[in-house]
């Protein structure tokens, strides 16, 4: 079977998009498991002057690096179109794979998160 991919954007225009590699697991409080899509689960910033960024998740705060992949990876919508040749709707389906992005970097970050401990607000007298 031969599967096309096709690109809609353009090459040059091709959307860039990165992965963020994080070691260990993320874990989700029960009350939010079937609400998973749009679940904010941290702020990832990097400062504007330099390339390491912070991710920070509730009280932790993650920082990383960007890093080249090795081989950029493509991301792909899959999109099905019957094969009319074959002249039955039953007949096997040709697929076509449309790229909707591109990823070349990725965001690693490597070391243990540090706990951020607010100070006590001070009492006025």
């Amino acid at each position: 079977m031969q599967i096309q991919v096709k690109c809609s954007c353009g090459a040059e225009s091709c959307p860039e998009w990165a992965i963020v590699e994080l070691q260990g697991a993320v874990e989700v409080q029960p009350s939010f498991q079937d609400r998973l899509q749009n679940l904010v689960i941290g702020e990832l910033c990097r400062p504007s002057s330099q390339e390491n960024y912070t991710f920070t998740v509730g009280y932790h705060e993650l920082t990383g690096s960007k890093v080249t992949l090795k081989k950029p990876l493509l991301v792909l919508k899959k999109l099905k179109s019957m094969d009319l040749d074959q002249g039955s709707e039953n007949g096997p389906a040709e697929v076509e794979l449309d790229v909707i992005g591109i990823i070349r970097h990725k965001i690693l970050f490597k070391t243990r998160p540090r706990a951020l401990i607010s100070k006590p607000q001070p009492t006025v007298k």
